[in-house]
């Protein structure tokens, strides 16, 4: 089959980027009415079946697993279907073999799919992407539009315009009758991506950063996300992605994983996700280097154990506020979302007033009238009561708000804050992953260099963090000392909320790679560059002027 090619007849420009507006979905608004009805209607017909997608079909299989809707968990929202070894095997190949069009198809003709993509979210499949996201994910209205309508939209919009600029950086200097360039090729095989439960847009980023310069990938999507995962691979599909680009496969991580490492056409892993599943995966494909036919390219997005330091001059009002929002928007599930916070002890009277009295008004179960939901599964239930229990077993720890369990209808979890005196407790050290704060109160006259090193060297993570202060030299000071301890640093605000454009996001050290979602260098890390020189002269002698006498 011939490779279709676009017409060369013009230079053409990306669109302008901007953040998509969010929905605020108010009280009596038109928007949270359509939003209700689509709820209601998506609950009562689930649940939906998904399948694989291999080479732009559904293929369908054993039902055997469930995605549950954490608000109720009695109400199953997807039922789907474990892809066989065999199945993955054939998806690598058609992947592969729908390569050799994808990479030749212009970037302008891969950002009209992207485009067409961002337009069907924003309009015709808006509220069924919110209320998957919603139902599935446990999030409440404006959680989900922050999410799967507006950030995903961003990384559609933002992508071709990134992958215009590294087309466009070509040799600054040419040499006389030579013309130099560089060639933008993707990774030579395939990408695999693991895609997390938690952000919608997430996924969507995975995706989509190896796709538009030009890859295929295998995606894996989250058991906790099985439903807007398949509808965002539907609305990429009606868009105009051509078959084979995506392979799409819930089903057993394992299973699928163990067949893709089979493939020696591997040639990056994109993940978010735990730290210890991608330093995992990370050791399988160190252990076999000489199998892979490229050295396989590595970018994770992992843990957090994000922190809040309050300075003597801290407002202490906007601190307290910001925590509560850091730590328990949807339910502390988060990467970067606020475990730990270091307070002096002349405001800590007053913050943890302020921190107990409003976490405490915090309503929990509805998903448009309250600010907590559920945690994602039974399992995170499980989790994050082990942690409770054990704070409140801890004669270190005392319990400052919340502690209370009770997955009888959903998992719900109400937000806890603790104190801990010992500031190298577990619950200063590990993730939880769940709307869960500890708060270590320092003397005043340890704040500098001492605190500094107990912040940065209490955990294994640095991902996210922020400095309340009004004195600009103690500004300054956090924000040189803690280099290295958040790749993301905030100054008087949360150490959540990151948006495309303004905020690229990602960590280092057990945090991930760093490699900064929804930017140019992301992108640089699933290319693989050409050289190309043409000369336009000719010699006729093999010698040097200096050789001749």
């Amino acid at each position: 089959m011939s490779v279709p090619t676009s017409s060369s007849l013009g230079a053409f420009n990306t669109l302008a980027i901007s953040n998509e507006p969010f929905t605020s979905y108010g009280s009596g608004s038109d928007e949270r009415s359509k939003l209700i009805v689509a709820v209601a209607e998506m609950e009562k017909n689930a649940p939906y079946e998904v399948h694989p997608n291999v080479n732009g079909v559904d293929v369908p299989g054993e039902v055997t697993q469930t995605q549950e809707n954490p608000f109720k968990h009695a109400i199953k929202l997807a039922a789907y279907s474990h892809a066989s070894p065999e199945l993955v095997a054939k998806a690598i190949q058609g992947a592969l073999q729908a390569k050799k069009m994808w990479l030749k198809t212009s970037l302008h003709d891969r950002a009209a799919v992207f485009y067409r993509a961002a337009a069907l979210l924003q309009g015709p499949y808006k509220y069924q992407m919110m209320a998957a996201t919603m139902i599935g994910q446990g999030k409440n209205a404006y959680q989900a539009d922050i999410d799967c309508v507006a950030e995903s939209i961003d990384f559609l919009r933002f992508f071709p315009a990134l992958a215009e600029g590294l087309y466009k950086n070509q040799p600054p200097i040419n040499a006389a009758n030579v013309w130099n360039r560089t060639e933008v090729r993707p990774l030579d095989g395939m990408v695999y991506a693991i895609s997390p439960f938690n952000f919608t847009a997430l996924a969507v980023n995975l995706v989509l950063a190896p796709l538009i310069v030009g890859n295929v990938v295998i995606w894996k999507p989250s058991p906790g996300a099985i439903y807007s995962s398949w509808l965002f691979h539907k609305i990429m599909i009606e868009a105009g992605l051509p078959a084979g680009v995506v392979q799409f496969f819930p089903g057993d991580a394992e299973e699928v994983t163990t067949q893709v490492f089979e493939s020696r056409d591997l040639s990056a892993l994109h993940f978010t996700g735990s730290t210890a599943v991608f330093r995992n995966l990370a050791a399988k494909i160190g252990a076999k280097m000489d199998f892979w036919t490229s050295y396989v390219r590595l970018v994770g997005e992992t843990g957090g154990k994000n922190f809040h330091l309050l300075h003597l001059t801290a407002n202490v009002r906007n601190a307290a506020l910001k925590t509560i929002r850091a730590s328990f928007e949807y339910q502390g599930q988060k990467c970067s979302a606020c475990s730990r916070a270091y307070v002096p002890a002349s405001l800590a009277k007053e913050f943890k007033s302020i921190l107990v009295k409003e976490t405490q008004k915090l309503t929990m179960g509805d998903s448009f009238t309250d600010f907590i939901g559920p945690v994602i599964s039974r399992a995170a239930f499980t989790r994050v009561s082990k942690y409770i229990a054990d704070a409140k077993a801890d004669p270190e720890i005392t319990l400052l708000a919340g502690g209370e369990c009770d997955d009888s209808v959903g998992y719900y979890i109400r937000p806890t804050v603790i104190e801990s005196k010992n500031p190298k407790s577990k619950f200063m050290v590990e993730e939880v992953f769940g709307p869960f704060l500890c708060i270590y109160v320092y003397e005043d006259s340890i704040y500098g260099p001492e605190l500094y090193e107990l912040i940065d060297t209490t955990t294994e993570y640095a991902l996210s963090g922020a400095i309340f202060a009004s004195d600009r030299a103690a500004i300054i000071e956090a924000t040189e000392e803690l280099r290295f301890s958040a790749g993301n640093f905030y100054i008087n605000d949360q150490c959540t909320g990151a948006m495309p454009g303004q905020q690229p996001f990602g960590g280092s050290r057990g945090s991930g790679t760093n490699d900064k979602a929804g930017t140019a260098g992301l992108l640089t890390r699933f290319v693989s560059q050409r050289t190309i020189k043409e000369n336009f002269s000719t010699i006729d002698d093999v010698l040097y002027p200096s050789n001749l006498d």
